[in-house]
């Protein structure tokens, strides 16, 4: 009974989105991008051949006085192999995969249906740092465990010089029973430049503006691309020193496709931290609301995680600059300017990928921006575009006039 209640809540979902929120546009099939050279250190996921696999989630350490002060995050799951497949199948229809791209859909969503663990025992230990055991704490959400890890900076040197690290990156493994998992901290000094990037249609092409049937497409059944603009993919070739946060309304259930391409596979991202959303599976109604407003990214609920995520980050690193980079397809643009609002003096620039042209059609929306033309835009589906438009209407109120599809797209 559980597996069909599963199964159905998700067939419902997707006809949600293909129905509501869908337009009838196909991929528009860029030609293909240059593929760059893995260039990141960080280790590959372990893979988990027995019991429950803990996601840890790449993150952050920053200064507390004469300390280091961190939150580690992980999910524990299980796999549901009959749900998987199932789920793989439902996406085959929907996302209209065909039967050679099957291979694909599995892997990338393999984790979306998984069992969360609750009342598990999650402890850790750094890598060379045999004898200290850290135990994690469940949270509210299910399958979801955190860490509050202080570290004396004597302790951060020792760890740091045991696993020669070179730009501020420990290692800690899974330890509890049964339970597999490597994580991944980087303690990062008060001082710097450090660079924010958001991932779909900024380093990662998915085209969201075109519609959530090219979205699915493009999230489970073709090959990742990398956007092919020279002018951001240098910005990430900065060298090691520089710290990157990856901050998205994307969902945190699919981080694991996304590491595997980005940053230890053929992507050639830097390594970096993350910062996705976690959705629940709960098929009942309110649940199902979230879950919908999760897996579609929503535009306020973007909003709102990408400013409380950035405004977490600079909080914590007030004497840091951030490179902000983003692209104009959703509300990149608005959350970069209300933080810039907020805290002008650590904003050192902000770079849009003009996915949409509204550098041309909407000048006002990209002031003191560095827009990155894109050759050619992204033609903007009808729904997406009235939900956009609201946003923007609603944040730039003084607009010399209402907001303006790409002409060259006509109303397709």
């Amino acid at each position: 009974m559980k597996l069909h209640i599963h199964l159905a809540f998700f067939v419902v979902l997707v006809a949600a989105l293909i129905s509501g929120w869908c337009g009838g546009r196909e991929s528009q099939n860029p030609p293909p991008t240059p593929t760059p050279t893995p260039s990141s250190n960080a280790p590959p996921r372990p893979r988990v051949l027995t019991g429950k696999e803990v996601t840890f989630y790449p993150t952050y350490g920053y200064r507390v006085g004469t300390g280091w002060k961190a939150q580690l995050r992980g999910w524990v799951h299980k796999d549901r192999k009959l749900e998987a497949e199932g789920l793989a199948r439902s996406l085959q229809v929907f996302a209209k995969c065909n039967e050679a791209q099957l291979s694909t859909v599995r892997a990338r969503s393999a984790d979306v249906l998984d069992d969360d663990k609750e009342d598990e025992k999650v402890k850790v230990k750094f890598d060379t740092d045999p004898d200290k055991e850290y135990e994690f704490r469940k949270t509210e959400s299910e399958g979801i465990y955190t860490l509050d890890l202080a570290l004396t900076d004597e302790k951060a040197r020792q760890l740091l010089g045991q696993q020669r690290s070179a730009n501020g990156w420990l290692t800690y493994r899974a330890v509890s029973k049964d339970h597999t998992g490597l994580g991944r901290v980087r303690l990062i000094d008060p001082n710097g430049v450090s660079l924010i990037s958001d991932i779909d249609d900024t380093i990662k092409i998915t085209e969201v503006p075109a519609g959530q049937a090219t979205v699915l497409r493009n999230t489970f059944c073709l090959d990742f691309r990398v956007v092919p603009e020279p002018d951001i993919l240098a910005r990430y070739k900065l060298g090691d020193d520089i710290p990157v946060h990856y901050v998205s309304g994307g969902p945190e259930q699919l981080f694991g496709p996304l590491y595997d391409f980005l940053i230890t596979g053929p992507g050639g991202f830097p390594e970096g931290t993350f910062h996705l959303k976690f959705f629940p599976k709960d098929p009942s109604r309110a649940s199902v609301i979230n879950l919908v407003r999760s897996v579609i990214s929503s535009l306020d609920a973007t909003y709102e995680h990408k400013r409380d995520e950035i405004t977490s980050l600079m909080k914590n690193f007030p004497d840091r600059k951030f490179i902000l980079v983003g692209d104009s397809g959703e509300i990149d643009p608005e959350v970069y300017s209300e933080i810039k609002k907020k805290r002008p003096a650590q904003v050192k620039e902000i770079l849009i990928r003009d996915v949409i042209n509204d550098a041309v059609v909407n000048p006002f929306r990209l002031a003191g921006m560095t827009p990155i033309p894109v050759n050619p835009p992204v033609c903007i589906e009808q729904k997406h575009f009235e939900h956009l438009s609201k946003r923007v209407e609603k944040f730039h109120p003084e607009r010399p006039k209402p907001y303006l599809r790409n002409p060259d797209c006509g109303k397709g």
